[in-house]
Formats: structure tokens, C-alpha cells, sequence
């Protein structure tokens, strides 16, 4: 029998939570690298925009698609439209979109399996454990494998406890923690010699870049990935928010926040760099292309930190427990989405579809790093720079194609009741149903 979707207990508590499902490793490992590598300024103007003109209202039309049902996302495309052919694309939407997003979990946990193991390797150098510190940082496959298999029962152990006791009250602890630490290092590094190069490349856009193909794509890539778009993360959130809510505004608060995150990281990664150039370490190569762009917070930064003296130690310990913060809000999400579905769709508990799923993502994980060169790469950029942004079209068309209007507009006034005479209602319903898919679709075409 299936179960009803449990409620946060306050506008605040799912605003962090949702903004911890955003904020993450795509902004503060993610977003700098990709701005690194496509034109500093640019990239980060391309990605404002894409926030701005494509992420925002595909983040209304999730939200409002879960709160509508306040079920699962499976239940919540299938009953879009009493048609059996919708019910039946419905399903198989909300089933490939949790697909894409447990894909996406697998690649997050062994990245955020590296960001525990540098956390945890100049602690281990405080205690004189050089050995194990020289294995912690070392890239090899029996790290990988442990680092990521720690990261995600500590996720299973949040999703387990439920949403009050564990991912509103982890949320509430974290994210405030995670802007102190991020604002406090990035108003470090920028007091360091070298820092001013980076944030010059970064604040100064180099307008003929804003038009390159492969930044667009990026981009927007990037700004789904960010904010969790496609992959039923923010529909399963929406299903736990009050009909209450204002959700417009709500997921603005969201956007802002997350948004914010991005470009803090922005302010703290490229400057860093610069500083690690400063201090001798090599960034670009000759053709002035980033060396090593998956791994670069754990290449450059942990030799700027070396090179720092007894400081360094705690400033690396602090940086990748920012790191680590960033990583757990979003992980415990998208574990939520899968096992609130299975729950409710099975009836089972939650502690053993949390393990069940869990254990599932972390087999694929190991799958990934035993091939992975051929895999990691090719993981990220099916999952995030493709299908986020074609199952957010899939969303928002279901929702502003299928659905009848005069519903949409009834879910919306619950939060809103004057909604329909706001410039909100005149814009976003046909923006969302005509000119989302088409800008979408030509980028990704023109990034071919």
C-alpha cells in the first residue's frame, strides 16, 4: 500500500534543505573548473544567465509538479493526466529520471570520496601518520573504493533517520556552517600574492568567448547540474512543501542561494590557483589549456597548501571539510528521491530501501572506478551536460502541455492567491511551454 510523502516542518527547513540539494560539489568543485577552463568572466556571465533564463523556471515547474500530488515523482508524472498513454510516459519519465540521477549519485560518491580523503590526510600528518597520509592522497583503486563506500553509508545513515531527523536537521546545521567556512577562505586567499590574477580573470569577461559553442552547453550543463534540474531532486523536495508555500518566490530563495554558492567558490578556487601559480605550481599548459581539470582541487590546491608551511595543514583541513559539507547536503537528496519512491510505491521501510538503494549506487560507484578511464568522463557528461537539461524539458512540457492551465494556475494560488494577476502568470507558463525548449534544444545542438 503506498504511503503518504512525509513534510518539512518550516519555509526555512526546506529552503536549506533545497538549497543543500543544490549546493554542492558542482558549485565549489564543478562551477570554478568549468569557469577555469572556459574564459574565467565568460563562463560565469553564460552561467548567470542560464540560472536566470533556464534553470529558474525549469526549478518552478519541478516544485510545482511535486507539490501537486505531494507523492513521489513516479506518482506524481503518472497523474498529470488521466490518459493512459500519459500515466504510461509519466512513469517511464520519472523511472528514467531517477535512473540519470542515481548514475549521477555513483560519479558524486567517488568524487566526494577523494574530498573525505584529502579531509582526512593532514589530520593524519598532525598525528605523524605519513604513511597513511601518503595513502590518502595517493590515486588508487582500493581508496577510492573505501573513501567512496564511507561517503555513502554516512549518506544512507541521514536518508535512513527521515526528513525531520535527518536531512531538515542535517540542513539546518550545515549550510549555515558551510557559507562561514566558504566567505571566511575566500576572504583568505584573496589577502595572498598571486590572488589578484584570479580574480581578474574571473570578474572581467572576455565577451567574444560568450558566443563559443562548447561554453553554452557547459554552462547550462552546469546550471541544471547545480541546481539538481531533471533528475526528480527537486520534485521529491516539492512534495514535502506546504501548499502554503509561495512557490515562485520559494524557489527563488533556492536559486539565489545556490547561485551565491557558485559564485563564493568562484571567488575562492581561481584566485587559489593563481596563488598556487605564484608559489610554482603549473595550472596551464603551454597552449594555455587547465592541466588536469577533474582533479584539479585535489592537484593544485593540496600543493598551494604544502607550500604554505604549518598553516597550510589547517587550511587544507578547512577546505575540504567545506568541501565534504557541499558534498553530504547534496548526496542525502538525491539518495531521498529514489528510496521516498520505493517506499511509498512498495510500502517497504524506509532504513532497508535505503540500504537497498544505497548499496546499488554504490556497486555501480565500484563499476566506474575498476574502468575508470573509460567510465568517469563519459558518466558525467551523459548524466549532466545531456539528459538534465532534455528530462527538464520532459518536466516543464508535461506541466504546461498536458496538464489543463486552469489546474496549474489552482496549484500555484494556494501559495499565491493573486498570483494569476501577477507578471509571474503572464510570462511563465508559455515562457516555460514555448521558448525553455527551444533554447535548450538549440544549445545543445549548437554544442555538437
Amino acid at each position: 500500500m503506498a504511503l503518504k510523502s512525509p513534510a518539512f516542518s518550516s519555509r526555512i527547513g526546506f529552503i536549506l534543505a533545497a538549497a543543500g540539494s543544490a549546493v554542492g560539489v558542482g558549485n565549489i568543485w564543478g562551477f570554478p573548473t568549468q569557469a577555469a577552463q572556459n574564459g574565467g568572466g565568460a563562463f560565469l556571465l553564460v552561467y548567470l544567465l542560464m540560472v536566470a533564463l533556464l534553470a529558474y523556471p525549469m526549478l518552478v515547474a519541478e516544485l510545482t509538479i511535486g507539490r501537486m500530488r505531494q507523492r513521489n515523482p513516479i506518482e506524481a508524472l503518472r497523474s498529470i493526466d488521466d490518459k493512459p498513454l500519459w500515466r504510461r510516459f509519466g512513469t517511464f519519465s520519472g523511472i528514467l529520471g531517477l535512473i540519470v540521477l542515481s548514475l549521477i549519485l555513483s560519479f558524486y560518491g567517488i568524487v566526494s570520496g577523494w574530498l573525505l580523503a584529502h579531509m582526512l590526510a593532514p589530520i593524519a600528518e598532525l598525528f605523524g601518520w605519513e604513511k597513511a597520509a601518503r595513502w590518502l592522497t595517493d590515486f588508487n583503486t582500493e581508496r577510492n573504493l573505501l573513501m567512496m563506500a564511507v561517503f555513502l553509508i554516512v549518506t544512507i545513515h541521514v536518508v535512513r533517520s527521515g526528513v525531520n531527523d535527518g536531512i531538515e536537521r542535517w540542513s539546518r546545521r550545515l549550510m549555515p556552517l558551510l557559507f562561514v567556512l566558504l566567505v571566511g577562505m575566500a576572504a583568505y586567499i584573496l589577502t595572498l600574492p598571486g590572488a589578484t590574477s584570479g580574480l581578474k580573470m574571473y570578474l572581467s569577461p572576455d565577451f567574444s568567448q560568450v558566443t563559443n559553442p562548447n561554453l553554452l552547453i557547459r554552462a547550462m550543463g552546469q546550471a541544471f547540474f547545480s541546481l539538481s534540474i531533471g533528475v526528480c531532486c527537486m520534485m521529491t523536495y516539492g512534495a514535502y512543501l506546504s501548499k502554503d508555500e509561495h512557490l515562485p518566490k520559494t524557489a527563488g530563495w533556492v536559486a539565489v542561494l545556490d547561485t551565491s554558492v557558485a559564485f563564493l567558490a568562484g571567488l575562492l578556487i581561481l584566485p587559489a590557483m593563481f596563488v598556487a601559480q605564484e608559489l610554482g605550481v603549473v595550472i596551464y599548459n603551454d597552449a594555455g589549456q587547465l592541466l588536469s581539470s577533474d582533479t584539479l582541487v585535489f592537484q593544485v590546491l593540496p600543493a598551494m597548501f604544502d607550500s604554505m608551511g604549518a598553516a597550510g595543514i589547517w587550511v587544507s583541513i578547512a577546505f575540504f571539510a567545506l568541501m565534504m559539507i557541499a558534498a553530504i547536503t547534496s548526496s542525502i537528496s538525491m539518495l531521498e528521491a529514489p528510496v521516498n519512491t520505493l517506499v511509498e510505491e512498495t510500502g517497504q521501510s524506509r532504513s532497508q530501501m535505503s540500504w537497498v538503494v544505497g548499496l546499488s549506487i554504490g556497486l555501480v560507484a565500484a563499476i566506474i572506478i575498476y574502468n575508470f578511464e573509460l567510465l568517469f568522463g563519459a558518466v558525467i557528461t551523459f548524466t549532466t551536460v545531456y539528459m538534465q537539461p532534455l528530462l527538464g524539458i520532459t518536466f516543464a512540457v508535461m506541466l504546461t502541455w498536458v496538464l489543463r492551465q486552469n489546474k496549474l494556475l489552482r496549484e500555484l494560488q494556494q501559495g499565491a492567491p493573486d498570483i494569476e494577476r501577477s507578471l509571474f502568470w503572464k510570462i511563465w507558463p508559455w515562457y516555460v511551454k514555448f521558448v525553455c525548449p527551444v533554447l535548450i534544444l538549440l544549445v545543445i545542438w549548437q554544442g555538437q
